[in-house]
């Protein structure tokens, strides 16, 4: 027979639940315990490695507990991520990542050893790096509109370069020819520098690539930049227009970074986490630092992170399949 709890019983039962978890909140980290962000790339000055050891640096400072960086590469970052999403949910287990790994990964390969929508619970938006479309200096095109008359007008004759099939260059590229209509070649690298190289040689014609890679050699005058592939224009290359700005809202593409932790992982612990990154990306000093290598500092709510990474799972799935992109 089933019995009904009194409204002063419900009450009573859901009070001491929300002190629990505010006491999960307040007991976090978990004294002489350090906090593990997997970044599932390989260490030594990578954007998001650096991205993710700034983070660390400023969480130790606030929560007053020692953050490491656990870096485990391969597999585009589905090694790593597969790791993390093994994780104890403890909120001492983080996972620290970015579109490629997050949101493209489901579509390039055919099984993933983790679901980043279902394995993870969303922390935090943490920076957007935007690609940017570079040329040779030798192209007669001035700007984004006279580069795309010209691409058009030259099928497969344009080769452009990207870090890998399947990568944010590449993809970008893939988006650029199907808004404007134009057919190019593509040709992935092991390395960006190389990449840049040969493109300042003229052995490619152009790229579309991450703003750190690239920005110094734009001040230089060794490429030129035609468009960043974002709403607003980059600190690093302010000069720089921006696709929006040209009319074309549509053309966007970056990498950003964001924050999860596994699955089960408390919500007063998330939530603790999210607001003290909320407040770190606040912080005048860390935008400059983030600003420096080209990065957008973002923030917002758990459930902004879980609404763009929905999106963009959909939006680069729709593109991989209708470009045909397959892994090796």
């Amino acid at each position: 027979m089933l019995k009904f709890l009194s409204p002063l019983v419900m009450w009573a039962a859901v009070a001491g639940l929300g002190l629990c978890t505010a006491a999960q909140a307040q007991d976090w980290p978990a004294a002489g315990k350090t906090v593990q962000i997997i970044v599932p790339a390989p260490g030594g000055g990578g954007t998001g490695d650096t991205i993710a050891r700034v983070l660390a640096e400023e969480l130790g400072k606030r929560l007053k507990t020692t953050f490491v960086i656990d870096n485990k590469a391969g597999a585009n970052g589905n090694i790593g991520a597969a790791a993390a999403a093994a994780a104890p949910p403890d909120g001492h287990h983080f996972l620290f990542s970015w579109a490629g790994t997050l949101a493209v990964n489901r579509s390039l390969y055919k099984s993933m050893p983790f679901d980043a929508q279902k394995d993870f619970v969303p922390v935090l938006l943490l920076a957007d790096v935007p690609n940017i479309l570079v040329i040779n200096n030798e192209l007669p095109a001035k700007d984004l509109a006279e580069f795309t008359r010209y691409a058009k007008a030259n099928p497969g004759k344009l080769n452009f370069g990207s870090t890998g099939i399947g990568s944010s260059m590449h993809l970008a590229g893939e988006l650029f020819m199907r808004e404007s209509g134009a057919q190019m070649q593509h040709v992935p690298y092991n390395a960006p520098g190389t990449a840049t190289t040969n493109l300042i040689a003229g052995d490619i014609q152009l790229m579309f690539q991450l703003i750190p890679g690239i920005a110094g050699q734009v001040k230089a005058g060794k490429v030129r930049a035609l468009a960043v592939m974002a709403p607003q224009r980059s600190p690093a290359l302010p000069d720089v227009p921006t696709t929006v700005e040209l009319g074309q809202p549509t053309l966007l593409s970056s990498t950003w970074f964001a924050l999860l932790a596994p699955k089960g992982t408390p919500a007063a612990i998330v939530d603790r986490l999210n607001q003290v990154s909320n407040e770190i990306l606040a912080d005048p000093a860390v935008r400059q630092r983030l600003a420096a290598m080209g990065a957008t500092t973002l923030g917002g709510s758990s459930k902004q992170l879980a609404d763009h990474l929905a999106a963009e799972t959909v939006k680069w799935g729709q593109l991989v399949q209708q470009a045909r992109i397959q892994t090796q």
